[in-house]
């Protein structure tokens, strides 16, 4: 056993060195999607591909670079087949879970010439290939997604290997972006092997090696004495996204969790099987998903370790939309996952009251725009995950205008940047009143984002979910609203959409979107006057809504609190 001081001060110094391979990513990066929005993970694993330490990025990213670390080991035919300098890439829907899109890359770490670890990072490439710039929206298989890597070295022994490069690279419509964000990704697995290297160095390998050890203990500790203090029992939900972008049948995602003890087990059995449309995904992405919502609810304010999750069991059949086989495709693969880790929390909310939140708008909300730009004579591509409302919990209302669950510390794009990036004009942007869910403690807020084209030659992409199963409330608290896209044309013109592909624009366009807000949680009958009547100077709720929703009169022309009205109003209509 290491010495409980030098343990912590090595535990932090593996998540500085993390954190410090996320800014050489993020800094190094062409594309605005990794260095404004930072749509990337990074991390350090020992040389059995058990996390060390990780910066902020990507739940659902996160997750799962383990998995993909382990799967390449058996792709070469085992450890003893890397070589100091080798680094991996790889893309494969059905091995890392994700879509084609988010490139893993992979190395080695040696110390005096024996293997010690790994270094991982994963990122968003704005184009792979696909048969529509950036990614569709209507694929009905996945060759129609891009081009798709297994494993694959990329340098050997510390040479490049440029005619694979190249091969890659020249797939994308942005060839100069997919070979900048590929060097980014290369320096930052760099960047984890040195600091790794410097951290044995200074305090020994076999030291680092016993405080590892003593890390992981903790967290598995940690984990069984939560989940032991769970009653044994089954606990079940359900809910459904809208459809899968090609039919009209909602996809249905059923949630069965068990607790036995220390072991936690979620079974997605039941849950729809895969589809026609990109709702789908590869098993580990599955398993990622379930790590964020066990994560959630079992030791939040502790940093994940390869101690975690060892006692967690996950169940999804083979040809379901959480295990997903060749041809499916998995463009939008983060849909039906958002909702599983909501799911995961509603099961359990009745044993764990006071960990548990309402739901929360629940998806990436993508608004995607392509063209011509006249001021560069040439195409660009705009992707955006745009923000919505938490549900509430407990202790505080849900948080206005966040990113969703799946994406963790994914980043606004600035106005002026996207502005200064593409010919468009963003017209408005704004928290969306009445949008969170009435409760004791309210649903967050959505948000209203307005886009002006100013270009003749342009298309949008849309993919807005969970109209049917919007964000819905505990314990009493009311659901949040329903996200909304609107397409103005200059003409007057006014079409409602949620999903479209490639749907042309004219200059002039105007494209509003408006996400949902989160679930409340108790009733809203119970929540204090004056906090509704802040609510109302705040503009998060109406006046109307504050009555109707609340019980709460307002005096519309002081906004002050009328006491006795609202007194009699909440007497006359309590449930």
């Amino acid at each position: 056993m290491a010495n409980p001081i030098t343990t912590e001060i090595i535990r932090n110094a593996l998540i500085s060195a993390a954190e410090e391979m996320n800014a050489s990513l993020a800094r190094s990066a062409y594309s605005p999607i990794i260095y404004e929005m930072k749509d990337c993970s990074v991390g350090i694993f020992n040389k059995n591909a058990e996390l060390l330490g990780q910066s902020a990025g990507l739940p659902i990213f996160l997750g799962n670079l383990d998995h993909c670390i382990q799967l390449t080991t058996r792709a070469i035919g085992g450890v003893e087949n890397y070589k100091s300098g080798d680094l991996y890439i790889l893309n494969d829907s059905y091995l890392t879970g994700t879509h084609l899109n988010d490139i893993t890359t992979i190395s080695p770490i040696f110390y005096e010439d024996e293997l010690v670890g790994f270094s991982a990072t994963r990122a968003h490439w704005l184009d792979i290939g696909a048969k529509d710039p950036g990614y569709p929206m209507d694929a009905t298989e996945i060759y129609q997604e891009g081009i798709r890597i297994p494993p694959v070295k990329l340098y050997d022994g510390g040479i490049p290997r440029n005619d694979v490069i190249h091969m890659l690279t020249i797939n994308s419509r942005f060839t100069d972006a997919a070979f900048g964000d590929l060097g980014a990704q290369i320096a930052a697995c760099r960047t984890g092997e040195k600091r790794f290297q410097e951290i044995i160095k200074r305090y020994g390998l076999e030291t680092v090696n016993e405080a590892v050890e003593d890390i992981f203990s903790q967290s598995a500790r940690i984990d069984n004495d939560v989940i032991r203090s769970i009653p044994d029992g089954v606990y079940e939900s359900e809910g459904c996204l809208d459809n899968d972008g090609h039919n009209t049948e909602p996809v249905y995602v059923k949630v069965k969790v068990e607790i036995t003890g220390e072991n936690m087990t979620i079974d997605l059995t039941g849950s729809s099987p895969q589809q026609q449309g990109q709702t789908n995904c590869g098993f580990a992405q599955t398993v990622s998903a379930c790590r964020v919502a066990f994560k959630d609810l079992v030791s939040p304010n502790t940093p994940v370790t390869g101690g975690n999750f060892k006692t967690l069991r996950v169940i999804a059949p083979e040809g379901t939309i959480f295990n997903a086989k060749e041809p499916a495709p998995c463009g939008w693969y983060f849909s039906a996952l958002g909702l599983l880790i909501d799911l995961v929390v509603k099961a359990l909310s009745p044993s764990l009251k006071e960990k548990s939140a309402a739901a929360h708008y629940g998806d990436s909300m993508v608004m995607t725009f392509a063209g011509h730009d006249p001021k560069t004579d040439g195409p660009f591509l705009s992707v955006e995950a745009t923000a919505g409302g938490w549900g509430g919990f407990s202790k505080r209302d849900g948080q206005n205008g966040l990113i969703n669950n799946v994406n963790g510390d994914f980043k606004n794009m600035p106005i002026e940047v996207f502005e200064t990036k593409y010919p468009i004009k963003v017209t408005s942007y704004a928290l969306r009143q009445d949008s969170g869910g009435p409760g004791q403690k309210r649903g967050g807020t959505g948000v209203i984002r307005g886009y002006e084209i100013r270009t003749d030659v342009s298309w949008v992409y849309l993919w807005f979910e969970r109209s049917i199963t919007p964000a819905w409330g505990l314990f009493g608290g009311k659901d949040g609203a329903k996200p909304r896209v609107t397409i103005q044309s200059p003409d007057g013109e006014l079409v409602e959409l949620l999903k479209v592909n490639a749907m042309p624009l004219k200059y002039g366009t105007i494209v509003t979107a408006y996400t949902g807000g989160g679930g409340g949680f108790g009733h809203p009958f119970d929540r204090d006057p004056e906090q509704v009547c802040q609510d109302v100077r705040n503009k998060y709720v109406s006046i109307e809504a504050a009555k109707h929703d609340y019980g709460v009169v307002i005096h519309t022309d002081t906004f002050e609190l009328d006491t006795i009205a609202t007194r009699e109003y909440r007497t006359a209509n309590q449930p």
